[in-house]
């Protein structure tokens, strides 16, 4: 009878093995593909060393001469991908949502980390992702907003503060940074949170002449109250690339 017992606790001991194998590879399944960075190890990484990312098109800059620029974002963080390599053909498959595996360099530029150099593969029969915005207003001006550095992000209750053109005029919004441009160039504001004063800008390659958000900023006046959302750009500080603003 013992000897019949010591079996059949040596049967269920095995079973529970691979009952608790099962749940490993389960586990397994759930993390990066192998040689996939999470997005704590690419903050990590040093800059001009390879970077291996999987992550999701949220929204495309431009494509010229088989070279792409990307926003892009997974559930942990954001990926700015600039100039990677890129057919028309592939650029055209790069909807937003579409997972992607990123190889590249990182690489830093006035403040804003980014992946140059790159390939781009489209993971095929991945699932999708679409960001939705977070709340950035109360991180401008703290340390914390940085970590969240191209992300989408939204704006509240920004007070559209005054720019000065070429002539010394105050104007509500510029043509380039510094009043030199014309309609399609990149469209820069000011808005101030409280007593500071952040400059956002529209950058024309993302949202032309064509788009709703171009001509919203066109018509503000000095004084008027906004929201903004948009993805989280960083030049020589924060500067955002606005995708929608509404008048309130």
């Amino acid at each position: 009878m013992k000897k019949i017992l010591a079996v059949v606790l040596v049967l269920v001991m095995a079973l529970g093995l691979v009952a608790c194998g099962g749940g490993s590879s389960d586990d397994d399944a759930a993390t990066k593909s192998e040689g996939v960075m999470t997005h704590e190890e690419y903050v990590a990484a040093e800059l001009d060393t390879e970077v291996v990312v999987e992550t999701y098109v949220q929204a495309k800059q431009s494509w010229w001469e088989d070279k792409a620029t990307l926003y892009t974002q997974d559930q942990d963080g954001a990926y700015f991908i600039y100039d990677a390599a890129c057919s028309q053909e592939l650029y055209d498959e790069l909807v937003p949502g579409t997972k992607i595996k990123v190889t590249g360099y990182k690489g830093e530029w006035a403040g804003e980390v980014e992946i140059m150099d790159a390939t781009i593969e489209v993971v095929e029969g991945g699932d999708t992702f679409i960001a939705e915005a977070i709340d950035a207003t109360a991180m401008l001006g703290t340390d914390e907003l940085i970590a969240h550095q191209n992300e989408f992000v939204s704006f509240t209750d920004l007070t559209i503060a005054p720019s000065v053109d070429p002539e010394g005029n105050e104007v509500a919004f510029l043509y380039n940074w510094d009043g030199s441009g014309q309609d399609g160039n990149d469209l820069y504001f000011n808005v101030t949170v409280g007593d500071a004063t952040y400059q956002f800008l529209v950058e024309s390659y993302l949202c032309d002449n064509t788009t709703d958000v171009y001509a919203a900023v066109k018509a503000l006046e000095i004084g008027q109250v906004i929201d903004a959302e948009g993805f989280l750009y960083w030049y020589e500080g924060v500067n955002p690339h606005i995708t929608a603003i509404t008048v309130k």
